[in-house]
């Protein structure tokens, strides 16, 4: 299938950006409240007790961070740091395994494992015999159930054979691998050279070492990317038979991450370029046979997270779209965050910080949210919003006990959006139509109770997009 074959979506794209331009940023909503509403503490009592009170036979989803790169790519906005030390990685890797044994300890015996995923960073970066030591510690304490998803994120460029020993005694089943573009230009620009060949040896590498389960993901909004060259590198990578893509917006933010600064902002795409190339990439995306999953993701049918999306029971979590339904997520590493029934807590960025407080036995939280029932009422309409783009709020409200009236402020800030055909609301549902899927986190924004007063799609003037 030619890119050049693929006709534009009948959304008017223009009038999808004008009005993202309109209410300015919003959350990714990966949590509810987000992340900046967590708030510090000074010790890891409260967070030791919310684990001591997990209850028996709860199964449990677990994320690995590895914050290192062997070089710095200027669009990551991960918290991880450049490192060639094979010292500082065994080091790393040998804390690594004192806080899972911290935090099993106030765990249930033998706890159910529902979920694994590696993340970074690049794990791949402390190699077969590290990730073998982490294998140890994990499946000494958590005892993984059939089916379980075990998964990593891979630089194609940097896997080989020496790999596959730490892997195996994981039991990885999916692999992400990191392919953002594959045009030149645009590689040298985001300091990230990575030649086809590399991802196609990988995943060679990967689906011989028997991990069948394949994703990529790709970024739109680069320097020097045009719906062209997207879509070209959309087309090679299907050649890989990926069972999953997620196609992420770059988003530019030197002053919180100053790599980015190399980056030439002149040389960025504007809204209306971004919006069309998304727009191009998941059209040409769903004309190659893939669903479209939330605001991000690509599936092929009978894939796990394509059969939870279509039985509106897919879940969103600190990692994005998931299978995973738990309540109980445990984050190791710094800046790794968990969930518990009682709300979230967070390890500390910083990675001396971080080892400090493992060296000393103690957890290396730095900041929780506990949630409240306006918190959990709220987090619930935005994660149905963002993985089935409906919610029926008089039935959330009867959940959690409330009058569904409580939307109402909420339903008036959407007003804008349902004049112009972009949100469907009738008999206290909500729905977001597929032509303005690209606008779901804005209506989402409408529920956020910490956004302040004035509603991001109240902002909308009456012109906008005209």
């Amino acid at each position: 299938m030619s890119p050049d074959a693929i006709a534009q979506p009948s959304a008017s794209v223009a009038e999808l950006a004008a009005l993202a331009a309109a209410i300015g940023p919003v959350p990714r909503y990966t949590s509810y409240p987000t992340a900046p509403h967590f708030r510090p503490v000074d010790q890891d009592r409260r967070w030791r007790e919310w684990l001591g009170a997990v209850p028996e036979g709860s199964a449990f989803a677990l994320y690995v961070h590895v914050p290192f790169c062997r070089q710095m790519c200027w669009y990551c906005g991960c918290h991880t740091q450049v490192t060639k030390s094979g010292e500082t990685l065994a080091r790393y890797t040998e804390l690594l395994t004192r806080e899972i044994d911290l935090v099993a300890q106030y765990l249930p015996a033998r706890a159910m494992l529902s979920g694994l995923h590696f993340g970074g960073g690049t794990p791949g970066i402390i190699g077969g015999d590290g990730l073998q030591r982490i294998a140890e510690h994990l499946y000494r304490h958590f005892s993984p159930r059939p089916g379980a998803e075990i998964a990593i994120e891979l630089d194609p460029r940097h896997c080989d054979a020496g790999l596959l020993p730490g892997l195996t005694a994981l039991g990885i089943n999916r692999a992400s691998l990191g392919v953002q573009s594959l045009d030149p230009h645009v590689q040298a620009a985001i300091n990230r050279r990575q030649p086809f060949s590399d991802l196609q040896r990988t995943a060679d590498l990967l689906r011989d070492a028997g991990i069948a389960s394949l994703n990529l993901d790709l970024i739109y909004g680069l320097p020097h990317q045009t719906v062209g060259n997207l879509l070209e590198t959309v087309e090679q990578s299907l050649v890989l038979d990926p069972d999953r893509l997620a196609l992420f917006g770059y988003a530019h933010v030197p002053w919180m991450k100053a790599h980015q600064a190399r980056i030439d902002a002149a040389a960025l795409p504007g809204t209306l370029d971004r919006f069309g190339q998304e727009a191009a990439a998941a059209h040409y995306l769903v004309s190659a046979g893939f669903h479209r999953i939330g605001l991000d993701h690509f599936a092929r049918a009978g894939d796990p997270l394509a059969v939870k999306a279509a039985a509106g029971s897919l879940h969103r979590n600190f990692q994005g779209y998931t299978t995973e339904t738990g309540e109980v997520l445990l984050g190791f590493g710094p800046s790794a965050i968990s969930t518990l029934p009682q709300g979230y807590a967070q390890n500390t960025p910083s990675v001396a910080s971080w080892r400090q407080a493992v060296q000393a036995g103690r957890l290396p939280v730095a900041r929780m949210r506990e949630l409240d029932g306006n918190d959990r009422l709220r987090g619930s309409v935005i994660e149905q919003l963002m993985c089935n783009l409906t919610v029926d709020l008089a039935a959330a409200a009867q959940v959690a006990g409330e009058d569904p009236a409580v939307f109402t402020e909420a339903i008036g800030r959407l007003e804008p959006l349902r004049q112009r055909g972009l949100v469907e609301i009738g008999h206290w549902r909500v729905t977001v139509p597929e032509r303005a899927r690209s606008l779901l986190r804005q209506v989402c924004a409408a529920f956020d109770a910490y956004l302040g007063q004035a509603a991001p799609a109240a902002l909308i003037p009456q012109h906008a997009a005209a």
